[in-house]
């Protein structure tokens, strides 16, 4: 059944619904066919009279998920055919209004930005063909906020109406959900180079939504400043894959960018520079761009430890800029809060509260909590004199007690700057060590979100616990692996480099197994003590792709299955202009099944 629908793809239907090629508009001497699901690359002889498929048009229908990223995980039927669609003639409906209207205008603009980008630079669709009219149908269009329950489902048809005119109908239960359909929709529609003719995919239908709910990219701003334009780069990207968080890491020991009305002099004296800051007005605008995406933008401020410059006249630190460094820490400058005093509570409450006034959509807050030196505490006299006060030793159980003081008074703060009782994350630590973890942390309050291997016990010890956990693990998911020392020789801690194809074999099912329902999903994280501006879209794309296709889809199959769709979305990464890093030669794309064993 299958060879015969791939027959009558081939002979049928470029013939039916495009017409032949006329020797006037031939662009491309290539033509493709589909064969044992690969296109197959010949040379078009313009005086034959048999149809012609271009790569795109032969990639789109030969394999069961086409030129889609991620694959759908319900009922995938991209039908037989594609037909002409005029691409100044694009028209979008929205029968029932609501509180979401605003950002559904703004998606519609979007993607008619994206279709006009398939045309690659150089080359222009000709003005002519069917008009595509989105029927856009949002059966709760008042729901416009995010949260871990949201639903992100969406059905999609597409259908020819008449000689003049192709439907498309996306159905969903709320605006990410049919924005999700959008994204799907733009991704139907290819440029054909024989006849420089837009062309969508007819007679489908799809029925789709993510196996899990949180899906995202963790980008460190602190080690290195990134600018604007790269964090909505990397927001709009990720809305392409249908990614749907972006954990901002804004603050650490080496630079506090994060500019505060209340506390001034904290990005005052702890930013690069005064052009190198995130002020209120900008990080809106960010967080604004982000919703129209689909995309949550969480902040994170790490603490009790990662803390330094910015809070040299505060006298609420300890051990910032010891040396030897690593005695205290595990990267310079070194630098930890003093739980002890009771005034860095008010500091603590005045940034939970700018965060909250500014980062207004986010369902989550991150509160770093990793990587705590009990060495450098005990450097303190005042917190030596503290723990024995209050009964406690000076070893490493009695220090997990002062961190859980620290811990308890600002998850008060947080919940009272938030205004609400919204889930908190930390790193995985010596605090959530699941021998002792539920001394400390309740598993209603706090989500984990695992840094280690991908093996630690800690998994599975937590899940047994009904701990929920976000999966970032170092040695598939960390991008900034695999480069020279930044302190010292030879190759960075957690080398090697991490290719597309472990990223996508990273799979939560396996590590999970019967606890998957406690997996709320996983993010790529690039810490940026190597990386800046002009080196992070290369390092998260186009890898974080395939994060984005594992935590939506969970597919059973490996990433072989996936390599033909991967360097499609490599290529339109490219066109949509982003700068991903290049995984094979061109040839590879234009000749299937020749660039692997």
């Amino acid at each position: 059944m299958e060879v015969r629908r791939r027959q009558l793809i081939n002979i049928f239907c470029i013939l039916i619904v495009v017409g032949c090629v006329n020797t006037e508009d031939e662009k491309s001497p290539w033509k493709w066919e589909c064969e044992n699901s690969k296109c197959v690359k010949s040379l078009y002889d313009p005086a034959s009279k048999e149809p012609a498929l271009s790569l795109e048009a032969c990639k789109m229908f030969c394999n069961e998920y086409g030129l889609l990223w991620p694959r759908p995980t319900g009922e995938t039927n991209l039908g037989n055919f594609l037909s002409k669609i005029n691409i100044n003639n694009i028209d979008m409906q929205i029968p029932k209004r609501g509180r979401s209207d605003s950002l559904l205008d703004e998606a519609g603009q979007r993607f008619r930005q994206i279709v006009s980008l398939a045309v690659p630079t150089g080359m222009s669709a000709k003005a002519s063909g069917k008009a595509l009219t989105i029927f856009i149908v949002n059966d709760n269009p008042d729901i416009k906020e995010f949260s871990l329950e949201m639903d992100e489902s969406y059905t999609l048809r597409i259908s020819s109406m008449s000689s003049e005119r192709v439907n498309a109908t996306i159905t969903g239960n709320t605006f990410f959900g049919v924005r999700h359909g959008l994204e799907t929709l733009s991704q139907l529609i290819v440029y054909d180079d024989i006849r420089d003719h837009l062309l969508i995919v007819r007679d489908v239908y799809i029925t789709d939504k993510p196996t899990y709910p949180y899906r995202g990219i963790l980008l460190d701003t602190a080690r290195n400043y990134i600018d604007v334009d790269i964090i909505k780069s990397t927001i709009d990207a990720s809305a392409t894959v249908k990614l749907n968080a972006f954990h901002w890491h804004i603050t650490d020991s080496q630079s506090f960018p994060f500019v505060m009305d209340s506390r001034p002099n904290l990005s005052r004296l702890g930013a690069y520079s005064p052009s190198k800051v995130y002020t209120k007005k900008i990080i809106k605008e960010i967080v604004e761009y982000g919703l129209v995406r689909g995309v949550r933008v969480i902040p994170e401020f790490d603490a009790p430890a990662h803390v330094g410059e910015g809070w040299q006249d505060t006298d609420l630190t300890v051990c910032f800029k010891a040396e030897p460094w690593s005695t205290y820490c595990v990267e310079p400058p070194c630098g930890q809060l003093n739980p002890t005093k009771e005034e860095l509570y008010d500091v603590l409450f005045d940034i939970y509260k700018e965060m909250a006034e500014v980062f207004k959509t986010t369902d989550v807050f991150h509160m770093g909590g990793d990587e705590v030196s009990e060495r450098c505490w005990n450097s303190s006299a005042q917190i030596r004199s503290f723990m024995l006060q209050n009964r406690w030793d000076l070893d490493k159980a009695s220090y997990l007690k002062l961190w859980n003081y620290f811990q308890t008074k600002a998850q008060d703060k947080a919940y009272k700057a938030f205004g609400r009782r919204l889930p908190l994350i930390l790193w995985t630590s010596t605090l959530t060590d699941y021998s002792h973890i539920e001394n400390f942390l309740d598993k209603d309050d706090y989500i984990i979100q695992v840094w280690t291997t991908g093996q630690d016990p800690q998994i599975s010890n937590l899940l047994k616990k009904g701990y929920r956990l976000i999966l970032s693990n170092y040695d598939a998911l960390y991008f900034d692996c695999g480069y020279g020392a930044w302190v010292g020789t030879g190759n960075n801690w957690c080398s090697p480099y991490i290719g597309w194809q472990k990223v996508y074999e990273n799979r939560p099912k396996d590590m999970a197994r019967e606890y998957s329902h406690l997996i709320l999903g996983g993010e790529a994280a690039l810490w940026t003590e190597q990386a800046d501006s002009s080196s992070v879209e290369g390092r998260l794309w186009p890898r974080a792709a395939a994060l984005a296709e594992r935590l939506w889809s969970e597919p059973d199959t490996d990433w072989s299955q996936a390599e033909h769709r991967m360097l499609h979305m490599r290529e339109r990464l490219v066109r949509m202009g982003y700068k991903p890093e290049s995984l094979e030669p061109t040839w590879c794309y234009q000749n299937e099944g020749y660039c692997y064993n």
